[in-house]
């Protein structure tokens, strides 16, 4: 099995390209060692040192790692191996069954309905290219304020900001025109 990497946006994120399918269905993301226990491989991952969040996408695994922890000069091979480990043990990547948090609600506005279809079919895929995630939070329909959380790589990087507010907002403004403002939720 050769697994790729590729640098992200965000220094201490990288993202792992086993070449098949991780997690098609969710984009799923573990912030603590608690959280990582619904997965054997994340909980696998957060065993190593210096592992500080695991995020899965489609065809990917995102790795964020201590911002004072080891480099990736010294964490990457570990990770590559407990990756590969775990595709070649045909262990399932969950111990259950997880719904992504961001689904639709029947309940859903027009606009918000508008906002997550846009969300979904043009935002995220470009986000995911960089290992991240980004989700709908919520939408005052008064202020046209849109409030986003960002996932994985994405989260603490940099120039996620500047991903807000040049790309993410300026594409909902465009398309959506009642979005006045995007902000991050935290």
């Amino acid at each position: 099995m050769f697994i790729q990497t590729e640098p992200t946006p965000n220094p201490n994120a990288l993202k792992f390209l086993p070449g098949r399918e991780v997690s098609p269905l969710a984009t799923l993301e573990y912030r603590t060692i608690d959280e990582a226990t619904a997965s054997p491989l994340a909980e696998a991952l957060f065993e190593l040192e210096g592992v500080d969040g695991v995020m899965f996408g489609m065809d990917y695994v995102s790795v964020t790692r201590h911002e004072r922890g080891p480099d990736w000069s010294e964490m990457k091979a570990p990770i590559l191996g407990v990756i590969m480990d775990h595709f070649v043990s045909g262990q399932p990547l969950t111990r259950g069954v997880e719904a992504d948090a961001d689904d639709h609600a029947e309940g859903d506005s027009e606009i918000i309905t508008e906002i997550k279809a846009l969300l979904d079919s043009r935002i995220r895929p470009a986000v995911a290219q960089d290992g991240g995630d980004i989700l709908f939070d919520s939408f005052d329909e008064e202020t046209g304020v849109l409030n986003l959380r960002m996932r994985g790589a994405c989260s603490g990087c940099p120039s996620s900001s500047a991903t807000l507010k040049a790309g993410v907002e300026q594409m909902m403004r465009h398309y959506v025109p009642e979005v006045t403002r995007v902000e991050q939720t935290i």
